[in-house]
Formats: structure tokens, C-alpha cells, sequence
């Protein structure tokens, strides 16, 4: 009976157990119904549905005449759903062997039995996103792949899966990359920057949306909203003249060895930006754009900064440009300081005029002492009222911040007035100072430097980019006229003659400044200098202005005029003759006819010929049993040379033109890469040296 009773209990005790197991599984499926039903419900979606984000195409950066600067050009890498629903056993198996084939044909790297025992492996392991090559490919050859074994059966049947990749490209090279700029950069060059990073908002355009959900297994898109497009941008910046400027920066750079440079083209109307040139030495001896020096850089500016010390003078009426200034034998003292002018043995006495186009130290720090000394404030907000105290505010980022001392700071002394007079003790950018010029260009109109004209969609500009005045009048007209003279003095009797010409006429101030390393105006390398070189031309209707500065340059050549100066004289050159199309320029200059032949490249001598012959020109050489000649133009005809070219030797090509000298040197076996636009003025590899074949050789244009 006893063994009875423990028998009902042990059951008892189990349905006990039973019971309240139900209830509480009971109580928690009521639980996570009505508690947690809705979280559980989105959890439920989230496995059944899905959003899958489509790119938007980023917009392109384009020159002023539209040609593109940057643009996105597309890649593709392969990959496979080796469980796609409508993959099978029998239709993977009929077409890997075909697909394997094609595969090692298309990519030439790797076996087909390679891939054939990759993709049964992958599929083995049930692989929902099989790489099938590591390689990226273009457009044009993901079309070739699409129509490969299995995977032109698609996604569902063939697995197939192409992801998309967006490179970013500069048709033009290196031509004004720092200010175009990238969102991709490597950290050592900064990050993002230029005018991809300040208008990627407009450039990404908006992304679009996919929603699919889960039906039988298989994936259906259930709505869709397609991307839109990112904008254009459509720049300021002309190629042929920023070809231009960075052609002749480079040659002066190597020439004088210098650690870097930048010259920047503006319009005087309107501050638009034509040509923007950085350069920068590299460690393997190559100058390349690594920074924006013309708007990032802020430095002492040196004589430059003369002409803004000069109208505070005038505006002030302290000043004639009649007045004589008695300079001595080229140096004196501020306090215990000495201040002295680069010409040995002194100027002795000097008008204004003189000292300004001799570029005087100590007469125009004199001035500026005399007259300022126990007012130094007025001075200071003399330069302050003509916008020189803040960034110019530019769209891109990374502008460097001006600096001007103010009387009362911690490091105002009794000597910051007459050494800030002549450009020390004071900081700016090429750009500012370039801003600065061009208003006095502009009859006082400080107008901001403008990078984009006008942002478009697919053609069609829906927005345009007005100029913006940061000041609109920075001193009187009469003010503005007298520092015009001065300017234009600098280049016809001044420091600045060796870049005056017969056609038209420029206005300008040199600059040498003696730049400080970790605050020392004297290294273990000795000093370091700043060459610049800034004005506007025509001078008596000015259209451009411009600035040239190259900073640290060696050979114990080292003055504005000769360094920067000589650039400045090369690229207004061009800019002149290409603006001559221009009716405000030839209604008003006459540009003087050669007497000799007109300059032809050197080519095919039958080609060559026949242009002649089109024109009228008379040949001589025509007799010359050879197929490629150089030309020589004399006064009456055109002259022709025997170009001949060594096999097994580099050929000399420069004085070419592109298709002649690819074609000359692609016979011979090696790889051309062309930078600029023009005639060959530089080869990589030197004239008559041995090559293998297959080698890379740079060729310059210009």
C-alpha cells in the first residue's frame, strides 16, 4: 500500500510539474504577443524585407569650356551566389567546365582547371558571395562577361553578381589636382580637400532605395526609388592657360632649385580663377601638386606688401610722390635695429616714386615711421579697412588665416611698424595678396576669387555663380591712380625691367623676403628666401592679374624680377596673345607683324609639304631623300633638316608634335605618356641613350 502511495505521488508531482511548465510557456507566448508583440513584429520584417542602397553617379568637374577636370569612371569586380534559388546541381554542373574555360582565357593569370575547382569548392561550401577574381574590370568588359557559360543565365539561374566600384579620374593629369581635389586621398596628402570636399554635396547627388521582400524564397522588389544624378560642377579654370602656368613654374622651379612655388591667373573683373598652379619638390628630386601653397600658405609677403603701406600714406596725405626721402648709403636704425636695402652703397635721396620702383627698405619704412610712429593704430586700421585683417573666405577649405599685428599685443615692439611696413611681421597667402592687387586693378573693387561658374545637370546650368564683392572700395580713386603709376614705374624703370615689353604694358611689384624657419631668419643652411612677383596687364586696361611666388630657391639667385618675375613675364605673354581675340583688346593694341615665316613643328616632311604648299609658303630642302625633318623659319621661307633616328638608340623628339613623335617612338618599342598640349619641349629619357623595349617615356608638351 505504502509502495502505492509513492507511485500516485511521484506521478502526481510529475503533472504538477507538466502543468506549470504549460502555464508558464502559456504566459510567455501571451507575454511576447501582447508586450512585445510590435517589437518582435519589426525583428519578423527585418528577416523578411530589406533596403538596399543604390549609389547615386557623382557629378563631374569640368573646365570652363566643359571639358572634364574629374569624373567617375566605373569598375566591376565578379561575384557568385553559388545557392541562388534557381542555381541547380545539373545547370552548374553542365556549364562550370565552359565557365572555368573563359574565366582563365579573359583573365590569362590562372589555369582552367584552377578555376574550375574553385567555383565546385565554392559551391560546396555553399558560398552566397564568391569572389571569382580579385581583379577590377571596366564596363566594356563586364558586357564580354556577362555572356560567359552559366553567368549569362543571371542572378537567379547563374548566380551571377557584379559589384559596382567608382574611380575617380583626371583626364588631365596633374593639371590643377590640388585645387579640383579629391574625397579619397591617401592621409599624407591631407585627407579630402579642394573643390571635391566643398561642393561634394552638390557632386554625390542623392542615393536611391530598393525594397525587397522574401516571397517563397526567393527576393521580389516590392518599390523602388531610383538615385538621382550628382551635379556638375562647372569651374573657372581654362586648361590651355593653366597648362601654361604650371609650364613655366616648373622650368623656373628646376632651373633655381627651388623647395616649391605657385602662380595663380585671376580676372580682373570678376575674380574668376583661369590657371592655379601648386607645385612642390618630392623626395625623388619630381615637382608634383602635393599642396595648395597659393591658398593655404601664409607668409611674410616682403616688398609686396609695400603697395598696401603706400596707399595708407597717400590716403592719409602724408605723403607726395614728389616728396624726397634721403636714404644714405642703403641702411639705418629703428632702436637698436638695422634696417638696409639689398642695393650695395644706398640709393642716397629718393622721391617716393623712386623708392617705391627701386623698392626702398629704408625709404619706405622711413615714411611709414615718421608719420605713424605715435599713431601706429592708424595705421593698423588703415590696413584693416581695406579688407587685409580676414580670410577671403574662399570655398575651399584649408585657407590660410592672415596675420597683422595690432599695437597693445604681446609681441607689438617699437620696431613691428617700420619692419611690418615693408611686408615683415605680417602674414598672407599668394591668393590675398593676389585679391589685394587686383582690386587696385579693379579701380578699388576688392572682388572674392571665384573656382566655379556655375553647377548644371546633364548640360543644363541650374545655377550661376555671381562674383562677390568683399569690399567695394578699398581707397579713393584718386589713391587708386597714384599707386597705378607707381606699379607701372616698377616695370618700365624699376625693379622690375626685364619683363617689360613693346606690345602692352604691366603693372607690378617684386617681392624678396627672407622667409623664418622655426621662427629664425637664419638656418644651418643659411637663408632662405621667398621670390613673388604680382600685378595685373594690360596695365592700361587691365583684364588679368596675376601672381608668381617661389619659395627657397638656391643657385644664389634669389630676387623677385629674375625668379618669379621672368614666369609672371612668360604666362602674361600667352594670356596676351590669346586674349588678342578679344574686341576691348584689339581695338586698343596692335600686335606688331614678324618678318619671318611663321614657327612649324617638326614631322613627316611629306605632310609638312603639303600644309606649306596649302599656304604658300616657300620650302627649301624640299630635295631631302628623308621621311621626318625639322623646320627652320627664315624671313622669305621655311628651311628643311634631316631628322634621322638610330635604331636601338633614343630618338630626339623634341620640337615635335604629338603624333608625329608617338608614332616615331610606339615603332621603336616604347611606351609614350603625353603631359600637356603643343609641341614636345621635354623627354624623359635623354636622346641617344640605350632603351629595352616596353620602357615608359614622359614626354612635355607646350
Amino acid at each position: 500500500m505504502q509502495i502505492k502511495k509513492g507511485i500516485i505521488l511521484r506521478f502526481g508531482l510529475v503533472y504538477l510539474g507538466i502543468g506549470l511548465l504549460a502555464i508558464w510557456i502559456l504566459g510567455k507566448v501571451l507575454y511576447l504577443q501582447i508586450i512585445e508583440g510590435d517589437r518582435w513584429s519589426e525583428e519578423e520584417m527585418k528577416l523578411s524585407s530589406k533596403d538596399i542602397v543604390i549609389d547615386a553617379n557623382r557629378g563631374d568637374i569640368l573646365a570652363s569650356d566643359n571639358r572634364k577636370l574629374a569624373c567617375s569612371v566605373p569598375t566591376y569586380r565578379i561575384h557568385m551566389d553559388m545557392r541562388a534559388n534557381g542555381l541547380t546541381d545539373e545547370i552548374f554542373d553542365k556549364n562550370v567546365d565552359s565557365l572555368a574555360l573563359c574565366l582563365s582565357k579573359f583573365f590569362r593569370d590562372r589555369s582552367k582547371n584552377y578555376y574550375r575547382n574553385n567555383l565546385r569548392k565554392a559551391r560546396a561550401d555553399g558560398k552566397r558571395f564568391y569572389m571569382v577574381h580579385p581583379k577590377r574590370i571596366s564596363f566594356t568588359d563586364l558586357k564580354k562577361v556577362k555572356e560567359f557559360p552559366l553567368l549569362r543565365l543571371g542572378p537567379n539561374k547563374g548566380g551571377f553578381i557584379a559589384k559596382k566600384y567608382e574611380r575617380r579620374k583626371l583626364p588631365f593629369g596633374d593639371l590643377a589636382s590640388r585645387t579640383i581635389g579629391s574625397m579619397y586621398a591617401e592621409k599624407e596628402l591631407g585627407g579630402r580637400f579642394g573643390l571635391e570636399m566643398a561642393y561634394n554635396n552638390s557632386l554625390k547627388g542623392i542615393t536611391g532605395i530598393s525594397n525587397r521582400t522574401r516571397v517563397a524564397g526567393n527576393w521580389v522588389v516590392e518599390e523602388q526609388i531610383e538615385p538621382t544624378d550628382g551635379h556638375d560642377i562647372v569651374t573657372t579654370i581654362d586648361i590651355g592657360l593653366q597648362d601654361v602656368a604650371e609650364n613655366a613654374l616648373m622650368q623656373q622651379l628646376r632651373k633655381h632649385k627651388a623647395d616649391h612655388g605657385c602662380a595663380v591667373l585671376m580676372e580682373v573683373a570678376t575674380g574668376k580663377v583661369k590657371a592655379i598652379a601648386n607645385l612642390g619638390l618630392t623626395s625623388s628630386g619630381n615637382y608634383i601638386e602635393k599642396y595648395n601653397y597659393a591658398i593655404g600658405e601664409a607668409t611674410e609677403p616682403g616688398s609686396t606688401f609695400k603697395l598696401a603701406s603706400m596707399i595708407v600714406a597717400l590716403e592719409d596725405d602724408m605723403v607726395k610722390l614728389t616728396d624726397s626721402i634721403e636714404t644714405g648709403k642703403g641702411y639705418c636704425y629703428f632702436y637698436d635695429r638695422r634696417m638696409t636695402d639689398s642695393h650695395h652703397g644706398g640709393y642716397g635721396t629718393l622721391t617716393v616714386r623712386e623708392a617705391f620702383e627701386k623698392s626702398s627698405n629704408v625709404a619706405i619704412s622711413k615714411i611709414i615711421f615718421k608719420h605713424y610712429k605715435d599713431n601706429p593704430r592708424r595705421f593698423v586700421d588703415r590696413i584693416y579697412s581695406m579688407g587685409l585683417k580676414e580670410p577671403l573666405g574662399i570655398e575651399i577649405k584649408g585657407e590660410g588665416v592672415p596675420r597683422v599685428k595690432y599695437p597693445g599685443e604681446k609681441d607689438w615692439w617699437g620696431t613691428t611698424l617700420p619692419w611690418m611696413s615693408i611686408g615683415y611681421e605680417t602674414q598672407y597667402t599668394p591668393l590675398q595678396t593676389l585679391a589685394f592687387y587686383n582690386a587696385v586693378a579693379n579701380n578699388g573693387k576688392m572682388v572674392k576669387p571665384q573656382f566655379v561658374e556655375a553647377i548644371s545637370h546633364h548640360g543644363d546650368v541650374i545655377k550661376k555663380v555671381k562674383t562677390e564683392v568683399i569690399n567695394p572700395s578699398i581707397c579713393s580713386l584718386e589713391t587708386i591712380e597714384k599707386v597705378h603709376d607707381l606699379l607701372v614705374g616698377v616695370v618700365d624703370r624699376g625693379t622690375a625691367k626685364n619683363i617689360k615689353n613693346s606690345r602692352y604694358k604691366i603693372a607690378g611689384k617684386t617681392g624678396t623676403a627672407q622667409i623664418a624657419v622655426d621662427g629664425k631668419y637664419r638656418g644651418a643652411n643659411g637663408v632662405r628666401y621667398q621670390a613673388s612677383f604680382v600685378g595685373y596687364f594690360p596695365a592700361d586696361r587691365p583684364l588679368y592679374s596675376c601672381i608668381v611666388v617661389v619659395n627657397g630657391p638656391s643657385n644664389n639667385v634669389y630676387y623677385g624680377n629674375l625668379v618669379a618675375g621672368s614666369v609672371f613675364g612668360e604666362i602674361a605673354d600667352r594670356v596676351f596673345a590669346q586674349s588678342y581675340s578679344n574686341p576691348d583688346v584689339k581695338e586698343v593694341y596692335e600686335i606688331p607683324v614678324t618678318e619671318y615665316q611663321p614657327y612649324a613643328k617638326g614631322g613627316s616632311k611629306d605632310e609638312l609639304l603639303r600644309v606649306f604648299d596649302e599656304v604658300g609658303i616657300d620650302v627649301k630642302g624640299q630635295e631631302l631623300e628623308t621621311k621626318w625633318a625639322s623646320t627652320t623659319a627664315r624671313e622669305h621661307d621655311i628651311h628643311l633638316k634631316s631628322k634621322s633616328f638610330p635604331k636601338g638608340l633614343v630618338p630626339n623628339v623634341r620640337g615635335m608634335g604629338a603624333k608625329d613623335a608617338v608614332n616615331i617612338l610606339e615603332n621603336m618599342g616604347l611606351k609614350v605618356v603625353l603631359r600637356g598640349v603643343g609641341r614636345v619641349r621635354e623627354q624623359s629619357m635623354t636622346a641617344g641613350q640605350n632603351f629595352r623595349k616596353g620602357s615608359t617615356i614622359y614626354l612635355r608638351m607646350g
